[in-house]
């Protein structure tokens, strides 16, 4: 099978999780990806370094590193910043998340880098955009992806306060973004045959993202209001607690279509003709007043047996998975989401694979993230500096 990126050479200069992760996809589909830390490390290894120790190997971030060659520059030093452009010479693809002064302060600018790689894919990964008053403003997944796209403001029910979106939701997701944009300006960097700037910003993720609610606020200038689990727009459409204390999700957005059979479930058929629950404006209007009785049904029976009663009604449900049924679940299982990492130091550790699938091509893991600067001799022989100059650079801590 091919690797879709064979061939194709990335050099990463990023931190965190949103740039590397979709550096990390890139390296699962075969591109040789070169993440360039500086002596320090990445900000993200260094976190858990810190936390758990130096010889911890957190999962997290084997995720966002995996498949990748690690280097190590002081682009702090003029030396360093130089054999930077000159790995940038063969790179197919730039990858980074750093701000518009820091690659200024640099050189790592669009025009320095198309300079010596003239058909280079350039790639700047941001929280709000490279224009504007915010420009400059770093940001995380939590505050740029979730708070300043409104996505926290809709969360979570009424009765709480607006719930946090966990570390790296939105990283991720705009990781497949910036990738799917990286894909598309290669196809028109091969029609055009010139370099191509890609830009991908955390909060435009999430307004697009949160596309139903932000297209409605662009016509009514309304903001939406949140779940209202007792008051809720659809009964149908609500989530209750089971005899075994979990949580069931019901998902019928068009409930007029299962209300009959749902009205049987529930063991009231007299609602499927109540003329009160005809439509979808009567379910609204006149739905709450039947919370209380379909909480005492769905409180009455265990999750599994719900499970299959509703499977064999045909309605449309979710339990609300945990965590580690989620990793045993068997339509991820056999559909190839999980796979091994063979790392040297922990052994085999389960990973997430790529989150999608090209029959024919190979996309897999390929590897464990790098040590610090673990390739750094590797990569920088390659560009041909002779043995005695990458010893001196080691030698003064230019690379490590």
């Amino acid at each position: 099978m091919t690797a879709p990126m064979q061939g194709l050479r990335v050099l990463e200069v990023a931190s965190w999780l949103a740039a590397p992760s979709c550096a990390a996809l890139m390296a699962d589909m075969g591109a040789d990806v070169i993440k360039v830390e500086p002596p320090s490390g990445d900000t993200y290894r260094r976190l858990y370094a810190a936390i758990m120790g130096p010889d911890f190997v957190h999962p997290t971030f084997e995720f966002d590193n995996r498949g990748k060659r690690g280097v190590v520059i002081d682009f702090e030093q003029s030396e360093g910043r130089e054999l930077l452009l000159e790995l940038a010479k063969d790179a197919d693809i730039f990858v980074t998340n750093l701000t518009g002064s820091r690659l200024k302060r640099y050189g790592l600018e669009y025009d320095q880098i198309r300079a010596v790689s003239p058909q280079c894919i350039y790639s700047v990964l941001s929280a709000f955009g490279t224009k504007g008053p915010d420009a400059e403003r770093e940001g995380f997944d939590q505050s740029a992806y979730w708070a300043r796209s409104g996505a926290m403001s809709v969360s979570g029910d009424t009765t709480s306060a607006p719930s946090l979106c966990r570390g790296g939701y939105g990283d991720h997701t705009c990781a497949i973004n910036l990738l799917a944009a990286i894909l598309a300006a290669l196809r028109v960097r091969d029609q055009s045959g010139e370099s191509q700037y890609v830009e991908v910003t955390l909060q435009r993720t999430g307004i697009w993202t949160l596309a139903g609610d932000v297209t409605t606020t662009l016509y009514s200038r309304v903001q939406p209001q949140r779940h209202d689990i007792d008051h809720p727009n659809n009964p149908a459409w609500n989530y209750y607690k089971t005899a075994d204390d979990r949580w069931l999700l019901l998902v019928m957005p068009m409930a007029t279509s299962y209300w009959s059979a749902f009205s049987e479930l529930m063991g009231y058929p007299e609602w499927a003709v109540d003329e009160r629950f005809q439509s979808l404006n009567g379910l609204q209007k006149h739905g709450p007043e039947i919370i209380p009785q379909i909480r005492e049904v769905i409180a009455g029976v265990n999750l599994l047996e719900w499970g299959e009663k509703l499977d064999a009604a045909g309605l449309i449900w979710a339990p609300v998975a945990e965590l580690p049924e989620v990793v045993e679940d068997p339509s991820l299982r056999e559909n190839g989401a999980f796979e091994v990492i063979n790392h040297p130091r922990a052994g085999a550790i389960e990973t997430i694979g790529a989150p999608m699938h090209i029959r024919g091509a190979d996309i897999a893991v390929r590897g464990p993230a790098p040590e610090l600067g673990e390739h750094s001799r590797e990569v920088f022989s390659e560009l041909n500096l002779g043995e005695g100059r990458l010893d001196e650079l080691f030698r003064r801590g230019i690379v490590k």
